[in-house]
């Protein structure tokens, strides 16, 4: 075929599978089969791969996975990612619309009522109607780009009806069918399940690997439109919404129209009726003002929208048997009691298991083995036993007792001066190693892929590593010896280690599993030290010295640095060539980065007019600043609002700039 003959059936073939694409995924009413809609396919991949120059950036091949990538950028969104209000009672809910009626002229609102969806928020930038990007919330001013695993949403055109500008707000999430064949699908290949549908969802969205994500059942619901050319705004949220149907982006199916608060609750208890029959999870309802004049009008804090509320539903409950109590020992050395349940569907999974968490709440709760129990997920995520359902027990369930010896190393338990948990203090106790090798390779240290418990486990048991610092002495031969780790595996697994020694510093410091130190406070230490020998080498006034720094952190980092097994470890990473330095360009940048006001401190002193001193610490903070309760040195502004106080003074003494609300204000805004 000659080129131009070409380019004018790629042009019809776009068309032709975009549409097929829509009233597939959106409208769920296919006009052809599938065997159809491949053939289609495949004639446009067929003609692009002969003439790669004709490819376009709205072509369904894009839809295929893209390769692979090292990590995700940063992109800052149009305007932020706010969050949304959260009520969780009637009452709650009354009186948030009560503070509307005083800030509103019309008598009775008119809201938009909306499933809350259980996914990932997305911002998605269109550019001439065309699909440029994607990002996630971010810290909702800076999200990362995931425009390549968005792309393979079967339900996001890629052209637009109208060549508009703008940037749209959508949810992504799992079906609870579709969640249920991955779970399979995984359990099949001896990979672990996944929690719930929206960690599978974000897992997906997080694939450095588009090829992976287009294996995933991921779906878009569409909620929101921020105009920049070529539009015609709607006056209305209703109107946006239906509009945005007309683009043919897939819009809920349940989203009303509603006037006053009794029609604004009665879809509140509507939403949670249907919660169970739905075809996704949902875990609220949301809320917000129709007019678009009074949502401007009414404006945002720095975390939300005053406009909008999400009515949180109670999480599900259900009751289920407490079938044994076991013990894990953690990284620490905490040793933590495990309800081992009879498997029950709650919110989305399967919960077999709930911590107890300590000695003194199973005593408080009063759980046996053999108790029937009623159950929920704290914050829709982790099993929780809420309390024993004591009129049905028949005399047949056991207590259970704490041990008095570690269940790994046996050496004797101990209980810390003002501690509640029961603790290993052997450092060589073997399910504290293998847990600390878990720790180190995960997202929140060292993002080590691969690396997971069982391999952990195996590793220790095989003696191929006593400690973190053996990981980057694995060589594939080895590997190839542990069950289930084919010669892939091993090479991947060694390539990941490789490219972690390359870690900016905080990494590594939180890696380490110190007691207190997480990422925050890793953060901060690698920003303010520069290099791990110098943190190593601090006193505890110069680790005091740091923000947010106290003596426990402080107390924690020298005994853990002062520990010969240490020592021993860290030697084994530097001869590794593990990363023990800022990274270029400074490790301040990395405590928050991108944002604005990093590593600024400021002190409020009297009463602000146009801001709550809540919603002044929530601009900053947002902004990577920080709001002190004292004047030092190390204050950068002290903001001096009406009757100020002795905080004023102080600055004057110490020679901190002091400045008004309005020059505040106004320095928020540029930033």
């Amino acid at each position: 075929m000659e080129k131009k003959a070409a380019a004018e059936r790629l042009q019809e073939l776009r068309a032709q599978i975009a549409q097929h694409n829509y009233r597939y995924h959106v409208l769920d009413a296919p006009q052809i089969s599938d065997a159809a809609f491949d053939a289609l396919m495949q004639e446009l991949l067929q003609l692009e791969s002969l003439y790669p120059e004709l490819v376009t950036l709205d072509s369904p091949s894009r839809r295929v996975g893209g390769t692979p990538s090292s990590a995700f950028q940063q992109v800052r969104h149009f305007l932020p990612m706010l969050s949304l209000e959260n009520v969780f009672s009637e009452k709650d809910l009354r009186d948030f619309y009560l503070r509307l009626q005083k800030n509103i002229a019309a008598g009775q609102i008119s809201w938009v009522g909306e499933p809350k969806i259980d996914g990932l928020a997305v911002s998605l930038y269109y550019e001439e109607g065309i699909f440029q990007r994607g990002a996630t919330r971010g810290n909702g001013y800076y999200g990362e780009d995931i425009t390549h695993n968005l792309l393979t949403i079967r339900s996001l055109p890629l052209r637009l009806k109208d060549a508009i500008t703008a940037e749209i707000r959508g949810e992504v999430f799992i079906s609870r069918e579709g969640f249920l064949k991955l779970n399979e699908c995984r359990e099949a290949q001896e990979l672990p399940p996944f929690a719930n549908p929206r960690n599978a969802a974000a897992g997906s969205l997080r694939q450095l690997d588009p090829t992976v994500t287009a294996e995933r059942p991921l779906d878009l619901f569409v909620f929101s439109l921020n105009g920049i050319r070529g539009i015609k705004f709607p006056a209305t949220h209703w109107e946006t919404l239906q509009y945005l149907g007309a683009l043919q982006f897939r819009v809920n199916p349940h989203v009303t129209l509603l006037n006053g608060f009794e029609e604004a609750l009665d879809f509140c208890r509507r939403m949670n009726g249907l919660r169970k029959e739905l075809p996704y999870e949902i875990d609220g309802a949301v809320l917000k003002i129709n007019s678009l004049d009074e949502q401007e009008q009414l404006g945002s804090t720095s975390r939300a929208p005053r406009w909008a509320v999400a009515f949180k539903f109670s999480a599900e409950e259900a009751v289920t048997r407490v079938e044994d109590i076991d013990v894990n020992v953690g990284r620490t050395g905490a040793v933590t009691p495990v309800a081992k349940l009879a498997p029950v569907l709650l919110a989305g999974s399967v919960v077999k298991r709930a911590s107890l968490h300590n000695e003194d709440i199973l005593k408080q709760k009063e759980i046996m083995i053999g108790d029937e129990v009623l159950v929920h997920k704290a914050g829709d995520v982790i099993p929780e036993i809420i309390e024993v359902l004591k009129e049905k027990r028949t005399g047949r369930e056991k207590p259970f007792l704490m041990p008095v010896s570690c269940p790994s190393c046996q050496r004797d338990l101990k209980r810390l001066p003002g501690e509640v948990a029961l603790r290993c203090l052997n450092p060589a106790c073997p399910a504290q190693l293998i847990e600390r090798l878990v720790h180190f390779a995960s997202r929140n240290g060292m993002e080590i892929m691969g690396l997971g418990e069982a391999l952990a486990e195996q590793l220790y048991t095989a003696g191929l590593v006593e400690d973190v610092g053996d990981l980057y002495s694995l060589h594939k031969e080895d590997l190839c010896k542990l069950e289930r780790m084919g010669k892939k595996s091993a090479e991947n697994l060694l390539e990941n280690l490789q490219k972690s020694k390359g870690n900016p510093l905080h990494k590594l410091i939180a890696a380490l599993g110190i007691r207190f130190v997480g990422d925050r406070a890793a953060r901060l230490l690698a920003a303010h030290f520069q290099t791990l020998p110098r943190l190593v080498a601090a006193t505890k006034e110069e680790l005091l010295s740091v923000t947010e720094v106290g003596p426990k952190i402080a107390a924690s980092l020298q005994e853990f640095f002062g520990q010969e097994e240490t020592q021993r470890v860290l030697e084994k990473l530097a001869r590794a060539g593990v990363n023990f330095a800022a990274l270029p360009g400074g490790a301040a940048g990395e405590v928050e980065k991108g944002l604005p006001l990093q590593g600024v401190t400021f002190v409020f002193t009297g009463t602000l007019a146009q801001y709550t001193r809540r919603e002044a610490k929530e601009i900053i903070e947002a902004k990577g600043g920080k709001v002190a309760g004292s004047v030092s040195k190390s204050t950068d502004y002290v903001v001096a609002g009406e009757n100020p106080g002795s905080k004023l003074q102080k600055a004057r003494e110490l020679g901190v700039k002091i400045i008004t609300e309005s020059d505040w204000e106004h320095l928020a805004a540029l930033s």
